[in-house]
């Protein structure tokens, strides 16, 4: 039988999982005391002072590799932006006040997975964060029906709102079948409650996004996942579709079915549904090609610049509608570069990964070593995790919130985990710079283990 992967639990690991819950979960919101205390603010200040003062307790290199570097691009090229779009005030203080301390946490997260210990506990932290949030959805937020229809759905919620909440639970779910495969008995269990929660509040969020989105999920879970038994995938599937079927609210399936004909939605020829957004958002884009409106100016856009603006009648209001698709998001507010960028870091999460499992010793899914293990089922799981992202973001406003962040810094923690294991792997695979001459891209583990057979 293998071995078990244990999650590493010093001080810095401790802190950046608490970060992790809390930016997932988000129950500080909710929960008047932790807001009271700023506990994200002291546990920043702690993870970045105690990764200062012990500097051999984080690996700075991880920086180096191809994620991070990305990242990096991604943000620089953000910052950029600012002084070429319509209010350079409201994009530095959005940089200033908000998307630094997501980059932050993307950095702190990179630098503080050393092995395959330290990435088991950041994945394990998002997955308690989503068991934290989906109690919330289930036990604690309450249902109210839209105007004119039966469909029930959660409303006033004091984290995320009903359609993010589903974004954020889909990554979640990859991460749950993840720590689910690699647990002993408790952890099992603590996955499958989890797994089963989370199809019970994104039925009780009523998204249809989140729909579309689990329903790729689905097809991506049984296509890609290969080695893993046809039974153990329906039974991943099976356990979600009964928390969907155990909290459904009324109107629920209902609501689902409208996906089947858009053109009968509010979204396809509202003034504010998605198509007409999207249609002003590829304005935008096109207006401003090159360095776009400005990060986190859309809003601005919709208000001041937009067709609907200037026809605007006196004494009505206007809403200043978000863009609604992390896409258009993206191109919209940093240009066509922009979204050039922000596109290929998150589809770069997807295939890079994808491309190293293919390079990992086959013998690793079933090895008696639980690190080899944990390795080759997180070269299939993280990309499932990106996948739920890369749909589901398309339906909602997310480009410069944690989550695509935090799985990029998962991503990067996997590329360093598997470089230190496998000296011999191609550094184009996982972007690191080469390390003298290289052994060849299918040199065995270090010559302390015993030797495993890489595919023929």
């Amino acid at each position: 039988m293998a071995g078990v992967l244990k999650p590493d639990l010093d001080p810095l690991r401790l802190a950046l999982g608490a970060l992790v819950v809390l930016s997932v979960s988000r129950i500080h919101q909710h929960f008047a005391a932790l807001s009271a205390i700023r506990a994200l603010l002291l546990l920043v200040a702690f993870t970045a002072l105690y990764a200062f003062l012990n500097p051999k307790k984080i690996a700075a290199g991880n920086l180096q590799l191809k994620p991070a570097r990305m990242v990096m691009v991604m943000m620089g090229w953000a910052c950029l932006t600012v002084p070429f779009g319509i209010s350079l005030g409201g994009s530095a203080s959005f940089i200033l006040n908000s998307y630094s301390k997501t980059i932050l946490l993307c950095f702190l997260l990179m630098v503080g997975i050393r092995g395959p210990r330290d990435l088991l506990t950041i994945v394990w932290s998002y997955v308690i964060g989503c068991a934290a949030l989906s109690y919330l959805a289930l036990f604690v937020f309450g249902l109210t029906k839209s105007a004119g229809t039966d469909v029930a759905r959660l409303s006033g919620m004091a984290t995320f709102d009903a359609n993010d909440m589903g974004l954020v639970l889909l990554i979640g779910l990859a991460l749950a079948l993840l720590t689910y495969q690699v647990s002993q008995t408790p952890g099992k269990i603590m996955s499958g409650i989890t797994i089963i929660g989370i199809g019970g509040a994104l039925a009780r969020s009523g998204s249809r996004g989140a729909f579309v989105g689990l329903v790729v999920f689905g097809g991506a879970l049984m296509v890609m996942l290969r080695s893993v038994p046809l039974t153990k995938k329906l039974g991943f599937m099976l356990a979600t579709l009964m928390g969907l079927a155990i909290f459904a609210p009324a109107g629920y399936w209902e609501q689902m079915k409208t996906i089947a004909a858009p053109t009968q939605d509010y979204n396809w020829d509202a003034q504010d549904g998605r198509r007409a957004v999207a249609e002003r958002g590829l304005g935008y884009m096109l207006g401003y090609p090159i360095f776009g409106l400005g990060i986190q100016n859309f809003w601005r856009a919709e208000c001041f610049m937009s067709e609907k603006a200037a026809n605007r009648v006196v004494g009505n209001g206007i809403r200043c509608t978000p863009p609604h698709n992390s896409y258009i998001q993206a191109g919209a507010e940093t240009g066509v570069p922009g979204l050039i960028l922000w596109s290929t870091m998150v589809f770069s999460g997807i295939i890079g990964a994808t491309r190293v499992r293919k390079r990992l010793p086959r013998a690793w899914e079933r090895s008696a070593d639980a690190e080899e293990r944990f390795l080759y089922l997180s070269s299939m799981y993280l990309p499932l995790a990106m996948i739920a992202f890369a749909v589901t973001s398309f339906f909602l406003s997310f480009a410069w919130i944690d989550m695509v962040y935090m799985v990029m810094a998962m991503i990067c923690g996997f590329y360093a985990c598997v470089g230190a294991r496998l000296p011999g792997l191609d550094p184009a695979l996982i972007g690191a710079k080469p390390r003298g001459r290289s052994p060849g891209p299918r040199a065995m583990p270090m010559p302390a283990r015993p030797p495993v057979t890489g595919r023929p």
